[in-house]
C-alpha cells in the first residue's frame, strides 16, 4: 500500500514509515548528487556528508509523517490540508534547529508547509501536472 492508500489520521506508524523511507532515499539520491558536484577531500569526508544529508532527510521525513497524522488524530480533521501545513512546517523548524538558523527555520516552516498543503489539496482536488490539458 502507499502513502494516500492509508486512512488519513490511521496507521500513524506505516504512514511515517513511508515518509521516511521516502526521504531517506531522496536525501541519498541528493546527498550522492552533491559528492559528485563538489568532490570532498576523502572518501570519509564523502562517507560524512552522504550520512549526515540521508539522517537529517530521514529525520524531517519522520518529523513529517508523525505530525501530520497526529495532527489529524488531535484536531479530529482527518482531511484537512491543514494538517500537512503543521507537518511540513515541523520538519522546517527542525531543519531550522539543525542549521542553529531561525531565519532557516521560519522560511523552511512557511516553505514546507505551503508545499505540503497544496501537495494534499490538489490531491484531494485532483490536480494534474503532466498529461494533456483539460480543456
Amino acid at each position: 500500500m502507499g502513502y494516500w492508500e492509508l486512512q488519513e489520521g490511521k496507521d500513524c506508524v506505516q504512514k511515517t514509515w513511508i515518509t521516511t523511507k521516502m526521504a531517506t532515499a531522496l536525501g541519498l539520491v541528493g546527498s550522492a548528487y552533491h559528492i559528485v558536484a563538489f568532490q570532498p577531500d576523502s572518501a570519509l569526508a564523502a562517507l560524512q556528508r552522504a550520512s549526515n544529508a540521508t539522517a537529517t532527510m530521514a529525520a524531517l521525513g519522520a518529523i513529517f509523517g508523525m505530525t501530520t497524522c497526529l495532527s489529524a488524530q488531535a484536531r479530529d480533521a482527518p482531511d484537512d490540508p491543514l494538517n500537512y501545513f503543521i507537518g511540513g512546517c515541523a520538519s522546517g523548524a527542525f531543519l531550522g534547529a539543525r542549521t542553529h538558523s531561525a531565519t532557516t527555520g521560519t522560511t523552511a516552516c512557511l516553505g514546507l508547509g505551503t508545499l505540503a498543503f497544496f501537495t494534499k489539496v490538489g490531491k484531494m482536488e485532483g490536480w494534474a501536472l503532466t498529461g494533456p490539458p483539460k480543456l
